[in-house]
């Protein structure tokens, strides 16, 4: 008994202590942290306050007569009519202002995201002697005052015949969004994989094809976003236009609102003048809603790489 006893004891398996199950550290929030919280949604708020309160009152004005505007600034219309919005359409001619910075924004938007892709992506890639020379001048370009180019600009337009002119104006809102185009793609085409640009280029692609059907896709997000940057900055210039565009049957909307709150002196149409706010804003809001989610995840995932 003995003998078959210690053969039992010894074919079974020492127990093992249970392994204790580990600790699940519990995040809280300090009191610091909620402070921090709370003041910056208490800031916040008041920024879109000071934001959105003036956009109110603008749209209300701009259904309102002078005498209106001034007895009660702050009250809603007696009528709600479109009169304003007919007054600086046709006869402050915003519509034709309208049309000339849809056409020159539009030209030089294009223009401006085709030829920084195509200066991002050969800066990016490819190894050219001169290339960090020229990206450097890029970002020179950038610290460079636009009103130091004002006078050389005006000669250099007024002796190629472009002064005063739409395509001129084009030209040069191309030649001043294009550093920071190149600046901000610059770093989306070269965090971009080279196994993909080398598979495009084992399956027969030309420079070109690889260009616009496969890396130029893969940049999308910075595409997305720098486009809204560029379209925002050109819609609301106003140093460019108001010295290289002096026909009047050129302006754009920024120099029309000029034009038209110092034309009448102190018998401003404040009415029609709040309707041509509105007119001048809407675009850029319809811009800016529409593509707002594009722009913070093409941002976010540009600092991210």
């Amino acid at each position: 008994m003995t003998a078959i006893d210690t053969t039992v004891q010894q074919e079974t398996p020492p127990a093992t202590a249970p392994v204790p199950a580990p600790r699940r550290r519990r995040i809280g929030t300090t009191r610091g942290d909620r402070a921090v919280g709370i003041s910056s949604h208490v800031v916040l708020g008041l920024w879109s306050l000071v934001v959105i309160l003036p956009m109110i009152w603008t749209v209300i004005g701009s259904f309102k007569t002078t005498p209106e505007i001034f007895s009660s600034p702050f009250g809603l219309p007696a009528s709600w009519n479109f009169d304003n919005y007919v007054n600086a359409w046709v006869k402050n001619n915003f519509g034709g202002m309208f049309l000339n910075t849809i056409i020159v924004v539009g030209v030089s938007l294009a223009l401006v995201m085709v030829l920084g892709a195509m200066c991002a992506y050969v800066l990016a890639r490819f190894s050219l002697p001169g290339s960090r020379v020229v990206y450097y001048l890029m970002l020179a370009g950038l610290t460079f005052p636009v009103f130091l180019a004002i006078v050389p600009l005006f000669f250099i337009l007024q002796g190629m015949g472009l002064l005063n002119t739409l395509p001129g104006l084009i030209i040069t809102y191309v030649a001043f969004a294009l550093p920071f185009t190149v600046f901000f793609l610059f770093s989306f085409f070269k965090s971009l994989p080279y196994e993909i640009q080398e598979a495009a280029y084992v399956d027969g692609a030309s420079e070109w094809r690889t260009f616009f059907q496969v890396m130029l896709p893969m940049a999308k997000p910075g595409m997305a976003a720098i486009a809204i940057m560029n379209f925002l900055g050109l819609w609301n210039q106003f140093l460019l236009p108001i010295s290289l565009n002096t026909n009047q049957d050129n302006y754009v909307l920024s120099q029309g609102m000029a034009t038209f709150a110092s034309a009448a002196g102190y018998q401003v149409d404040f009415g029609a003048m709040f309707a041509a706010v509105v007119i001048t804003i809407v675009p850029v809001l319809v811009v800016y809603i529409l593509f707002q989610r594009q722009l913070q995840g093409s941002v976010s995932q540009g600092t991210s790489r």
